[in-house]
């Protein structure tokens, strides 16, 4: 089966695990020249269920998630437990990046595969130092806002590109490094540590998606600052609020002109 294929069928899979060592294996596959990339193909979900997800964790709006406070162990693991949903829900968004959109250059697949794979890395990471902490991934409820960003955006891959990378998961950019001195000042150095690695990884998911942003908008003959203020409005993105970790939003390639605007944000 060729990529495109392949990320479909992990997407669909429901099994977390079983998704999760999946996507690795892809990964190393198609890092050894093994799997065939048909970036042309139309590809038909027919009818399975986009994503597959194990029947835990119940979904719900994120005001009803719960309070994490880092005053108890329960509090700590709701905490971890957030973070590994967020990430199962961005192997999920990585592998539908892959299978949605045909055209694109041969680097947009095998970028969105490293993606896939570095969150399922993630998710395994925080999965694990859950157990540790008694708890399992699908204990405590999760909600659905960053796929329900990547539903809205299933028409268009220029939309995609700007509202998922460049605005749900640069958030993450800013939210980690407040989460880390929590977690360290509970006494918690393992997920602080794992909260290391996320960052340093999601410094380049959100510099993939700003890349393919500005690579579509020059193709589109389209001024990026511009179209990306209409997606917002046309998609109902949520408003950007502060504060904003600036340094890793540059590394992640914002330009200076979007940065400066963030501080009116």
């Amino acid at each position: 089966m060729a990529l495109r294929d392949r990320a479909l069928e992990f997407l669909i899979e429901t099994d977390a695990a079983a998704k999760t060592a999946g996507v690795a294996a892809l990964a190393d596959a198609c890092r050894a020249g093994a799997v065939p990339l048909d970036s042309a193909a139309m590809l038909k979900a027919g009818d399975a269920v986009i994503p597959g997800r194990p029947a835990r964790p119940e979904l719900v709006p994120p005001r009803l998630v719960g309070r994490r406070s880092m005053a108890t162990d329960e509090g700590r693991a709701m905490l971890v437990h957030a973070l590994a949903h967020i990430e199962f829900n961005a192997v999920n968004l990585a592998l539908d990046a892959i299978w949605r959109f045909p055209g694109m250059p041969d680097a947009y697949y095998t970028d969105w595969l490293r993606v896939a794979a570095e969150e399922a890395h993630h998710f395994t990471l925080l999965a694990a130092h859950l157990r540790t902490l008694g708890w399992d991934y699908g204990d405590f409820p999760g909600h659905d806002s960053l796929w329900e960003m990547v539903a809205k955006t299933s028409g268009d891959v220029l939309a995609r590109m700007a509202l998922v990378p460049r605005t749900m998961e640069a958030r993450g950019l800013d939210a980690i490094p407040p989460l880390r001195a929590k977690l360290a000042q509970a006494g918690d150095d393992a997920a602080a540590r794992i909260l290391d690695v996320l960052l340093r990884d999601e410094v380049g998911h959100v510099e993939i998606g700003n890349r393919w942003y500005f690579y579509l908008c020059a193709q589109r003959g389209l001024e990026p600052v511009a179209t990306y203020d209409a997606l917002t409005v046309q998609y109902k993105a949520p408003v950007l609020k502060g504060p904003f970790n600036v340094e890793a939003r540059r590394q992640a390639g914002f330009t200076e002109a979007e940065l400066a605007r963030l501080a009116h944000a």
